[in-house]
């Protein structure tokens, strides 16, 4: 198993399987994109501190790397945003490595008033020694799609309006569950005396990620569109990541747990229920008792299928072609685990994407995909 951990660490096996063969480097880097990329640039000029979102399961693969040499010029708090669906026993070797490279580092929870309180007291302290010499002050939010900035503005503006005095009414920035909502810099004032604005901006990409592993990451994570990439390319690459760390195998003690506090629901009482449901989504009612216990049961019957296919292989995980083979059985697994017919014409994209849906929404547990540098 250490051989197995040092391989995952190296990302040598999964960059060279064939999930990353043919794709070329990953474009995407829509028409407003470009536009959006040039005016953060004049704006960072002004802008007295950059709050940069990440998200906390890529941090280093959700920084926009065209920016990183202007922002290293300019106060800058870094928010890894979405905390709750990372691994907290890695995410504080993340914060220890940006304190070690006198960063300023945040894990945060947009949707929590709490996480958020921190990060304003934190962005307060930094603007501390300018608001005593600067009537009006700029914070700029900046980051790649999808990792929160939205839901971020909103949450400020919500404390906004208790810890300053406010003028006007405040709109709110759109949130959606795909990348690329906002499509244009909008600027909010937060507070007066002195005047405080934040800026929103639109996620953007460098034009082209010439690493596929940071792509299939962003993709993973949704900061890519799937249909750029591609949801079975983004599937393998997380069931290649899942095999390696033998995460599977991690899953057996609360599957047993989880299987004797549902035996209590029959199959009949299931409901119907699909798993777009666990997405975001506006004046959606709240899930009753019984879809709860059937998430779970799918949950369970999932991780039930990787750790059976994972525990009974007699191959060897570190060859390419024979991991390959291991991820195939896992995808025959995850279509009865799923309930997909086996006629369907579009099975595979129908199981990778549910697959997907729950890792991206913390079924499956929280994950870090990235690895800490010099993380000994």
């Amino acid at each position: 198993m250490g051989t197995l951990k040092k391989m995952a660490k190296k990302g040598a096996l999964i960059s060279e399987m064939g999930i990353v063969k043919g794709g070329g480097n990953i474009n995407w880097f829509p028409g407003h994109m470009a536009a959006a990329t040039r005016a953060i640039r004049d704006r960072l000029k002004v802008s007295d501190l950059v709050v940069e979102v990440r998200d906390a399961r890529i941090p280093l693969s959700s920084a926009n790397q065209e920016l990183q040499t202007m922002l290293a010029g300019k106060r800058r708090v870094i928010a890894l945003n979405k905390k709750d669906l990372a691994n907290p026993n890695i995410m504080h070797r993340w914060i220890h490595h940006f304190d070690s490279c006198k960063q300023d580092c945040l894990s945060i929870n947009a949707h929590s008033k709490s996480s958020v309180k921190k990060l304003l007291d934190l962005v307060e302290y930094k603007l501390k020694e300018v608001i005593s010499r600067q009537p009006t002050l700029i914070v700029m939010v900046v980051g790649v799609p999808n990792v929160g900035k939205s839901a971020l503005i909103n949450s400020i503006h919500q404390l906004a309006s208790i810890r300053f005095p406010m003028q006007g009414r405040n709109k709110r920035a759109t949130v959606g569950p795909l990348p690329g909502v906002t499509q244009d810099i909008a600027g909010f004032k937060i507070a007066h005396q002195p005047s405080i604005y934040v800026l929103d901006t639109p996620g953007v990409l460098v034009p082209s990620i010439p690493d596929i592993e940071t792509g299939l990451k962003l993709a993973a994570a949704g900061s890519v569109k799937d249909s750029v990439v591609g949801e079975e390319r983004i599937a393998q690459y997380l069931l290649a990541v899942l095999n390696t760390r033998g995460t599977p195998l991690h899953w057996r003690r609360s599957m047993s747990r989880e299987t004797e506090d549902n035996n209590h629901l029959d199959f009949e009482d299931k409901p119907t229920f699909s798993l777009k449901d666990l997405l975001p989504k506006k004046n959606r009612p709240p899930i009753n008792k019984s879809n709860i216990h059937y998430i779970e049961d799918i949950v369970s019957n999932v991780q039930g299928a990787l750790c059976g296919t994972l525990s009974e292989f007699n191959g060897n995980i570190e060859d390419e072609s024979e991991l390959g083979s291991l991820i195939e059985l896992q995808f025959e697994a995850l279509q009865k685990a799923l309930k997909i017919p086996h006629r369907a014409s579009e099975a595979r994209t129908m199981i990778s994407k549910k697959f997907l849906t729950l890792f991206r929404t913390g079924k499956l547990g929280p994950f870090i995909l990235d690895d800490v540098p010099n993380d000994n």
